[in-house]
């Protein structure tokens, strides 16, 4: 199912002349193969190639995702991987088809015992590609994936930033919680609890024999 993407990764909207070349996908240029600009990606001639982009970035290149992670430095590392391809479906137009893996470990605390801990974020999605708004919006309806539209300067930076960020956990806890030191009294937590008889232990010791 869809949902709106906190970044508009489709500014420029393609021509809808370049649909009628293949039956709801654009026309690839005539020119020599370039290589992939994650931040201007031209969805279909990724897919048409089979394509892959793999990177292992860093966290300042994800400014929205840092200032979700302030306790994160700038230089941690983030992996992703993308993977395209050109479903062919019979009886209807090629549909494109965008795998993404994307990992990072932040350091985050617990919301339990309140210490500091690591969360490791991983994204595993896949996508799918209209020609335009109303296709993607009749194939959300339709389709478990979620549908993007196409775009000859598609950021795909911008969409591992969007899942990171949605992937994050709202209360982060570790499996199990060292126990807490209590408040005001540093050493309370090496001390043994009291016996539970031992008031009637010291009351027996006052009262004189009979």
């Amino acid at each position: 199912m869809s949902r709106k993407a906190a970044t508009d990764h489709t500014a420029i909207a393609p021509n809808p002349q370049d649909f009628a070349y293949t039956g709801g996908m654009e026309k690839p240029p005539q020119s020599s193969p370039q290589p992939h600009n994650p931040r201007r990606l031209h969805v279909t001639v990724f897919a048409q190639e089979g394509a892959t982009l793999q990177e292992t970035a860093i966290l300042q290149d994800f400014p929205r995702l840092l200032r979700e992670s302030p306790l994160a430095s700038g230089q941690t590392p983030v992996q992703w991987q993308a993977q395209a391809n050109v479903d062919p479906s019979p009886g209807q137009a090629p549909a494109i088809r965008l795998d993404l893996h994307a990992q990072v470990a932040l350091p985050v605390q617990c919301q339990r015992c309140m210490q500091p801990m690591e969360e490791t974020v991983t994204v595993e999605r896949t996508f799918r590609f209209a020609p335009d708004e109303a296709t993607a919006a009749r194939l959300d309806e339709e389709l478990e994936e979620d549908v993007l539209v196409c775009s000859r300067h598609f950021d795909l930076l911008g969409l591992v930033e969007d899942e990171l960020i949605m992937a994050l956990p709202l209360a982060p806890r570790h499996a199990a919680c060292q126990p807490a030191t209590p408040l005001g009294d540093p050493s309370a937590a090496n001390d043994s609890p009291p016996h539970p008889f031992a008031a009637l232990q010291q009351l027996k010791k006052k009262t004189p024999p009979r």
